[in-house]
């Protein structure tokens, strides 16, 4: 088995290679990185993982470094004036997306005490460990990310269908798909 298939995906990209490397499926209990992720990961529907982390420090000097308050605050103004930023994908639903998303995080923040413990409730605290030989065996979707999907879309979250759900369980490590034979496991 080639050790490195885990980490094929980025095909030589530094960006890539820090992110697989150092938090891709690490575990995080950060809110702030949470919600990042989370909106990072909505702006990457249609498009590629690569040009959304390219465009990732452009995205937090835009967003207020995602801070969820300050999101949650943004006028309309300020939304409509990003569409005019070509250093973000100015998509309006996407940009108006994390207002809303960062209104729904704060409402969840109040009900649980933090996104975190939202979020990790989905799997009782344990991480999802699926021990992939290949990553033909990883899964794009998984029960967990339906059932978080359906729920942060009753919420009102827009952007995160069960599969972009499932990338974003990857992203603040609620699973861990590196592969068995990955050093970065």
């Amino acid at each position: 088995m080639d050790a490195s298939a885990c980490r094929r995906w980025y095909e030589g990209d530094p960006i890539l290679e820090a992110y697989h490397d150092h938090e891709w499926c690490r575990e995080n209990h950060d809110d702030q990185f949470q919600f990042e992720m989370l909106c990072l990961e909505g702006a990457s529907v249609g498009l590629s993982w690569k040009t959304i982390m390219h465009k990732r420090e452009a995205y937090r000097a835009a967003f207020h470094g995602f801070d969820i308050e300050a999101c949650t605050a943004m006028a309309d103004e300020e939304l409509e004036a990003l569409m005019g930023n070509p250093d973000i994908i100015r998509n309006r639903s996407k940009v108006f997306s994390v207002r809303k998303n960062a209104q729904v995080v704060r409402a969840i923040q109040k009900e649980f005490g933090s996104f975190d413990a939202y979020l990790w409730s989905f799997t009782d605290g344990m991480q999802i460990d699926g021990h992939w030989e290949t990553t033909a065996m990883m899964p794009t979707e998984s029960d967990v990310s339906r059932a978080m999907s359906a729920d942060l879309k009753r919420r009102g979250m827009a952007f995160v269908g069960p599969v972009i759900t499932y990338s974003f369980l990857q992203a603040i490590g609620i699973v861990n798909d590196h592969l068995i034979d990955c050093p970065y496991r």
